[in-house]
């Protein structure tokens, strides 16, 4: 049972610090943006934010459950890409295809946690998989929503 626990913890976590990164980045993105013209994304990047502080406020109970505290921080590979992602903007300017290209792979990233928690999540809930899945299916709309942008942006 304790293995179980700790299981069950560690990913729950792993999805709490995925959307620790998501918020992070797309928190950069939106100081990449130019204000003036990228009203639109700077709008979406919000809401991606409070989509991901929701998907914490549902995880975060689950981990106290556990008889564990959730995750603060964010992922070594979120910081890396964070700090690539300004790197790269410094180089080649702020272009809105290169912002999104960037959130993109922020989305494929989290998208490939969210997979691997459900590969992994035999000793879950019925309820905690339905919430995983759920998650799961609005981040996809997102992912393919920033993937449209881009193949859009010039």
């Amino acid at each position: 049972m304790e293995n179980r626990t700790k299981k069950n913890t560690e990913i729950l976590n792993d999805l709490i610090e995925i959307n620790n990164d998501r918020i992070e980045g797309y928190s950069k993105a939106i100081e990449l943006l130019d204000p003036a013209a990228d009203i639109d994304l700077n709008s979406l990047f919000e809401k991606y934010i409070q989509q991901s502080q929701q998907f914490k406020s549902e995880l975060t109970p689950l981990v106290f459950k556990e008889g564990e505290n959730p995750e603060e921080g964010t992922r070594v590979t979120g910081k890396l890409f964070r700090m690539w992602m300004d790197l790269k903007n410094t180089l080649a300017g702020r272009d809105r295809k290169s912002i999104l290209e960037s959130c993109e792979r922020g989305e494929d990233a989290f998208k490939r946690v969210y997979e691997n928690a459900w590969t992994d999540a035999e000793g879950l809930d019925a309820d905690v998989l339905s919430m995983i899945q759920s998650q799961a299916e609005l981040q996809l709309a997102a992912h393919d929503e920033v993937k449209a942008l881009r193949d859009e942006a010039e």
